[in-house]
């Protein structure tokens, strides 16, 4: 599961980094952010039919073009890879509109104790090159249907989900899933408009590779969505984490 990131690097900053264009009205500086949760906007890079692209803004939590109701995405903050291809709710949108959520990390909480379930430590995970992480993500554009024939653009909503997987070999001893990291080398693959049969791109949707990620422990300050700042992502030297770090 991936429910709560870190995304503080401003949006012209990110769309730089990722050679694409600010979408039309997105603040460039935007509202940096230490703890997101899900229903906040997040940063998202899609591709035109004409392959450019642009970062754009998202509401966390897809709600499918045939919802009646958008507090469907409360519950589709994520996307399972080994079922996006066939769930109703996701299968259009991996053939049409996949997109990729960039960020500056994410946490995991791990259980370091099974005898004690409830005592959690939060982790921290960023890329080790310091580069911004993109999710596999798919995105949506939904309105009410019974006020409205076609959107307009004060009237719609567009959504997102972020896929995860099987946890790869960096979140050892965390968590047993991870969200789908789409590496530099495969973004224009995973959001060329052109490509609409899914079993071209399900291949990507695997755990990143040993090395991909850092991680370590940080305060339960970001335990409470309320709680934001730099000071989030600092380590916790003093986390009783046993052998988790050694993972």
């Amino acid at each position: 599961m991936c429910g709560r990131v870190d995304i503080h690097t401003p949006p012209a900053q990110l769309a730089r980094a990722l050679e694409a264009q600010l979408a039309a009205g997105i603040d460039p500086e935007g509202r940096p952010s230490w703890n997101v949760g899900p229903t906040r906007s997040v940063p998202a890079l899609v591709s035109a039919d004409d392959h450019s692209r642009a970062l754009d803004m998202f509401q966390w939590g897809l709600v499918p073009h045939w919802a009646k109701n958008p507090k469907t995405g409360y519950k589709m903050i994520n996307a399972k890879a080994e079922t996006v291809a066939t769930k109703p709710a996701y299968r259009s949108a991996l053939q049409r509109k996949r997109c990729l959520v960039a960020v500056d990390g994410f946490y995991e909480w791990a259980v370091p104790d099974p005898t004690e379930p409830k005592r959690k430590v939060p982790f921290y995970f960023c890329r080790k090159d310091g580069q911004p992480i993109t999710f596999a993500g798919l995105y949506e554009t939904w309105w009410d249907k019974s006020r409205a024939a076609e959107p307009d653009k004060e009237s719609y909503l567009q959504t997102c989900t972020i896929i995860t997987t099987e946890a790869g070999p960096d979140m050892e001893g965390v968590h047993d899933r991870m969200p789908v990291i789409i590496e530099a080398a495969d973004r224009d693959t995973w959001l060329d408009p052109d490509i609409q049969d899914a079993s071209q791109i399900t291949g990507l949707l695997v755990a990143s590779s040993a090395g991909t990620l850092q991680r370590y422990p940080v305060s339960t300050e970001v335990n409470n969505i309320r709680h934001d700042g730099p000071q989030i992502i600092v380590p916790d030297r003093d986390a009783d984490v046993g052998s988790l770090l050694s993972a």
